[in-house]
């Protein structure tokens, strides 16, 4: 990973925003923190004591989802960059970063129910519906073809997953029947496609990260 631009970063202006950003987010220390930010301005490719006033667009936040946590998923890719980018200005800023992976690398599962949710959660209605599940199950088993007709088992696997997560029976998952199928089955907390990094990735995304700084 490669450190010269963010040498240069004013002290002074690190460490403030380093300071700003510990007090306000859970799971990283004070080093980690700086080390995130670190990386946010190498990966924007730019000096950072003038950086853009914009963020990481989606090109780059979406080459570091595909070389850093090998997801390859186009949709799933675009609607992580949704989650981080929580005020839809179509930038994710220092903030965005480090609050996103946060959750992304260290999240508690109420946290990552949230988030999971809100990347499945295709039209950001409050609801995941038929049509969502249909969407995102056959893109999942579009990677896996058979000789059958695809969209009659993706309905098939709609009907199922709503037996068992739609609680209130209205025929479309509120976060109220996602947080609760999740917290009986851990593992539909992933059910409509992975947006959550292995731990394989994850520790070798931190050992990078957080060891070669340490070392500047």
């Amino acid at each position: 990973m490669s450190q010269p631009q963010v040498i240069r970063m004013n002290r002074k202006t690190l460490q403030k925003l380093t300071e700003t950003l510990h007090r306000s987010v859970k799971h990283f220390s004070k080093f980690e923190v700086e080390a995130l930010i670190r990386l946010f301005y190498t990966l924007m490719g730019e000096p950072s004591e003038r950086p853009s006033r914009n963020g990481l667009d989606r090109n780059k936040f979406r080459n570091m989802l595909h070389n850093t946590f090998e997801m390859t998923d186009d949709m799933i890719m675009d609607r992580v960059f949704r989650a981080f980018d929580k005020d839809n200005d179509s930038y994710i800023s220092v903030t965005e970063w480090v609050e996103g992976l946060a959750v992304f690398l260290r999240g508690t599962l109420d946290e990552k129910i949230r988030y999971c949710f809100e990347v499945y959660d295709l039209n950001n209605d409050g609801y995941i519906t038929r049509e969502e599940m249909f969407h995102m199950l056959k893109n999942c088993l579009l990677k896996h073809p058979t000789e059958e007709d695809p969209d009659e088992g993706v309905k098939d696997l709609v009907e199922i997953t709503l037996k068992k997560m739609d609680y209130d029976h209205d025929g479309k998952l509120s976060y109220e029947d996602f947080e609760k199928a999740v917290k009986e089955e851990n593992l539909l907390l992933e059910a409509f496609g992975p947006c959550l990094p292995d731990v394989k990735t994850i520790l070798a995304f931190e050992r990078q990260a957080f060891v070669q700084v340490n070392e500047l």
